[in-house]
């Protein structure tokens, strides 16, 4: 026994664990792998050294190489947990989603209050409509209700399910546990001003505009003022985000309400106005001018006459102008309209160098109409 025992000592490789040392500390985990290799061969199946060399090519971001050799890991002791969390986030990280989700869910299998897989199985899942992720988030969330990511991802799913009230306990649990938490406090304004819970939304959020003037925190805030009839702050709080060019449809539809709400007409009409612009689309005249070109090539005249009219009242483009006058020119032959539409895309101002033959075709064309006139 004695000499097979000295056999198997100077059978075992000899690992120079100072160079290890110093490719670790070096963050040369490329060359780590390497020489570990080298060390022991590409067939070694030391449980410890698979791992270790698994290791050493996830730390160099080598993933597929990594998981070669965690695979290995895992078919020796498949309900190791680290290995079981190094396959499953090697697999997330390259897009394997399938894989990750599996990987993560024989972790559950062994361990069923595992918090962290909970959380990062339901990372997983791109939709906040998805149930299965609002399953694995209640989980990650019955287990440490105080943790700010899941309370966070928690109440944002409730919200996709129109269920603020949940979403507001969900968040006010996290933010008593910690409560220099920015991010959940930010994320709490808008639930409570769904709720009616005016002056708890102005409060916080006049303490975070303290120190950050975030236009999500400004909406919120001056919403919360508009609902509570003070009409003047509110105002204040909707011009500081047309300052910062960040007002919508929406905060400059409450800024005419509030205009309203002080009788100032002429700002409240101006506000409506700027409303309805911006409820329009800027690409609305093109998808027009489309509609109107496809109804002119189907020979469905009168529509492509009412599309480019129609997207003539959203704005008036050069291109509209010139498809119309096309359209009486060649289909409607209508030689009047056909000149005056043709005068209006010149007045228009095309672009010389991109239109550059359209605009000598319409120049041309105008000139052979006058002397047919």
């Amino acid at each position: 026994m004695l000499l097979s025992l000295a056999l198997f000592a100077q059978s075992e490789p000899a690992i120079d664990k100072e160079k290890l040392f110093d490719l670790y500390q070096s963050q040369k985990y490329g060359e780590a792998a390497v020489y570990l290799k080298s060390v022991y061969g590409d067939d070694v199946n030391d449980f410890k050294i698979i791992t270790q060399i698994g290791y050493c090519y996830l730390m160099n971001g080598d993933n597929a190489e990594a998981e070669k050799f965690y695979i290995r890991a895992y078919q020796q002791q498949p309900q190791n947990l680290p290995v079981l969390f190094s396959i499953a986030r090697l697999n997330s990280k390259r897009g394997n989603v399938e894989k990750a989700k599996f990987y993560y869910g024989e972790i559950v299998k062994i361990d069923s209050n595992n918090f962290s897989v909970y959380k990062l199985l339901a990372g997983l899942y791109n939709s906040n409509k998805d149930s299965t992720k609002l399953i694995y988030l209640l989980k990650a969330s019955k287990i440490n209700p105080q943790e700010g990511d899941v309370a966070y991802d928690l109440a944002d799913v409730y919200m996709k399910f129109q269920d603020r009230e949940k979403a507001y306990q969900v968040l006010n649990v996290a933010i008593a546990a910690d409560t220099g938490n920015i991010v959940l406090q930010k994320a709490i304004l808008p639930v409570a001003n769904f709720l009616k819970k005016y002056h708890e939304v102005i409060i916080s959020g006049e303490k975070i505009l303290l120190a950050d003037a975030d236009p999500n925190v400004i909406k919120d805030v001056a919403k919360a003022y508009y609902y509570l009839k003070n009409y003047q702050k509110a105002i204040n709080l909707f011009k500081l985000l047309e300052l910062s060019n960040m007002q919508n449809e929406t905060t400059l539809y409450l800024t005419a309400l509030c205009y309203r709400g002080i009788k100032n007409y002429p700002l409240a009409t101006t506000y409506t106005k700027r409303t309805i612009d911006e409820g329009i689309s800027t690409n609305t005249a093109e998808y027009y001018a489309l509609l109107g070109l496809v109804y002119s090539e189907s020979d469905k005249v009168s529509q492509a006459n009412a599309a480019y009219k129609k997207g003539l009242e959203y704005k008036a483009t050069p291109n509209i102008y010139y498809h119309l006058a096309v359209l009486y020119d060649t289909k409607l032959k209508q030689m009047k309209n056909a000149r005056k539409y043709y005068n209006l895309y010149l007045k228009s101002k095309p672009n010389a160098k991109d239109n550059k033959e359209e605009i000598a075709f319409v120049k041309s064309r105008i000139e052979q109409i006058k002397s047919t006139d």
